[in-house]
């Protein structure tokens, strides 16, 4: 096994902390406590050392306050404003409805929210359905009586989006429904969705004093621009030394040795090849206190240490849509076979893009390339969600710095059609800085945990039984699979293979923690860093006592 990370040096810590760990050791028991009858595993021990610094473990990442509004249960219920047969949408097979769902959802938008219904039926839409509009749910009447059938994919329902190269970029992003802002929408239009896909950001609100990872207070130049409530952009600069890409790394010396110019140029600023994404680090943050004229108090740690040589501020937050809903219905695209990789049309499901605090429930998507999306998105969650019907390319992509969203009782389904020669399936997609997301109590009979480079750090894959048959993919421009701090957690592997999987040979200050049913503790993966990567396995072949890290941080955070 992969122990650098001792299992003594674990214990040892935790011995120091023994009522803590104590209370969090079994957060599968109905009061939280220990089940004294079982002896105390690492996953235990592990759960404990987090609870006494949430954000600040070296291997364990703080993911408690993922999802809608930092982890609140989604909104039930609200008023019905309109109808999308009050404008004009027939369940005939006939009737392009497109046009009547974006009238009725722009009515309700303009009345500053509340739900628009959709009577059960099957809608014919040849064009995509954006949300534009905060504060509005699309509602269905549940997913085997409410179907919107997408007839074109987006290539021909909207327009296409090439790389250089002849790849579509719809192969890992937009959807048949779209969560995203006018304004937003509008400057990818202008740009030929060749440019940016991030936030919109306004005026500096304040530069921010060096800080340490898992702070929450920082000092500011000033706070007279800040209010209790806000959502601003914690926006650090990413400098040409990589210094900051060798921190969320976990700072270990593989990370010092990587060549990052000639290996990650779309990482790295000045290699000539970047991403104009990312040129900052962009993690946008509730600001919960003003504790002074120059001392503020976020709504969560900080992920990574703030130091003077990558300046940090506060920015506004440009136009945005927040807390809109799409809730009990089907997306189907019309079946048609599926393209070579990253050929793509656009035939997707639905897509979250520079939008925070919206969410998706009791929703399946069907015959798609890609399936849910996050792009750039904050504090999202997707309740009871499935992806089904011919094989997809991305069943759940999250990319381009997405941060704290949750998908939780989810299902990719058996391909009713299988993935042909010369295509992919990825599954569970990570990348592009992309933190604190979580993945949990779901079921894959296709794919595999998905990282796919640019460094994504500190996220959860947790609770999960899959069968494991995806690959990982990525541009070899787009530098390392794993930065630090990854947890595979409580995973159960139905087909004996261990790919991508167990990391403790390639994630660096990582965690694979009860992962059973796999063939080898081997990622199968090329390491990206060389030498010591601080990495622990544990428990493996065995159910770990706490199940779900997830629920488990939820618990303590809840509790204190």
């Amino acid at each position: 096994m992969h122990e650098t990370v001792t299992r003594r040096a674990l214990l040892g810590a935790a011995a120091a902390t023994a009522v803590l760990t104590g209370t969090a050791a079994r957060a599968d028991s109905p009061d939280g406590g220990r089940d004294r009858g079982r002896p105390q595993d690492d996953s235990a021990v592990l759960l404990g050392q987090w609870a006494q610094a949430p954000g600040a473990h070296p291997l364990v990442p703080d993911v408690s306050r993922a999802g809608y509004r930092l982890g609140a249960r989604l909104p039930r219920g609200g008023r019905v404003v309109t109808r999308v047969t009050d404008h004009g949408a027939r369940a005939d097979g006939v009737t392009d409805c497109a046009p009547a769902f974006n009238a009725a959802l722009k009515a309700a938008g303009q009345r500053g929210g509340g739900v628009v219904l959709v009577p059960p039926g099957t809608y014919l839409l040849n064009a995509p359905v954006f949300m534009h509009w905060s504060n509005v749910v699309l509602r269905g009447s549940g997913r085997e009586a409410t179907i919107l059938h997408f007839a074109r994919p987006l290539d021909d329902g909207y327009r296409q989006a090439r790389q250089s190269n002849g790849n579509s970029r719809w192969s890992w992003t937009g959807g048949q429904v779209w969560f995203i802002s006018p304004e937003r929408r509008a400057l990818s239009e202008a740009e030929d969705f060749a440019g940016t896909e991030n936030w919109l950001v306004g005026e500096t609100l304040a530069t921010v004093a060096a800080a340490t990872r898992g702070a929450r207070t920082l000092m500011v130049s000033g706070t007279a621009g800040l209010r209790p409530g806000d959502m601003v952009i914690l926006e650090t600069e990413n400098r040409p030394d990589a210094g900051l890409l060798k921190h969320v790394s976990g700072d270990v010396p593989g990370a010092a040795a990587y060549d990052w110019p000639r290996r990650a140029p779309q990482l790295v600023t000045g290699s000539g090849g970047q991403y104009i994404q990312y040129a900052s680090f962009q993690w946008p943050v509730r600001v919960q206190e003003v504790l002074g004229p120059r001392l503020v108090r976020l709504a969560q740690p900080i992920r990574y240490d703030l130091r003077p040589e990558w300046p940090a501020r506060l920015r506004a937050i440009g136009p945005v849509v927040h807390d809109s809903g799409l809730e009990r219905l089907t997306v189907r695209n019309a079946l048609a076979p599926m393209t070579a990789h990253n050929k793509h049309p656009g035939a997707n499901g639905v897509c979250f893009q520079a939008v925070h605090d919206c969410w998706a429930f009791d929703v399946r998507v069907e015959n798609c390339d890609l399936g849910f999306g996050f792009t750039t998105a904050k504090s999202n969650t997707l309740s009871r969600v499935s992806v089904g019907g011919r094989a997809a390319h991305h069943s759940f992509a999250c990319r381009m710095q997405s941060h704290d969203n949750l998908v939780e009782d989810f299902e990719i389904e058996a391909f009713t059609v299988p993935v042909p020669a010369g295509a992919v399936h990825h599954g569970l997609n990570l990348e592009g800085l992309s933190s604190g997301n979580v993945w949990r109590r779901g079921t894959m009979a296709e794919g595999t945990f998905d990282t796919h480079r640019a460094l994504p750090f500190e996220n959860v894959r947790t609770d999960i039984t899959l069968v494991n048959n995806g690959r990982v993919g990525g541009s070899g421009a787009s530098g390392p699979l794993f930065g630090a701090r990854i947890a595979h957690w409580n995973v159960r592997i139905t087909s004996g293979s261990p790919y991508a999987l167990t990391i403790g040979d390639v994630a660096p200050r990582s965690v694979s923690v009860g992962i059973q049913g796999a063939n080898g503790t081997g990622s199968e993966l090329t390491p990206d860093f060389a030498g010591d990567l601080e990495s622990f396995t544990a428990l493996h072949g065995a159910k770990p006592s706490v199940a779900d890290l997830y629920a488990a941080q939820r618990e303590i955070i809840d509790r204190h």
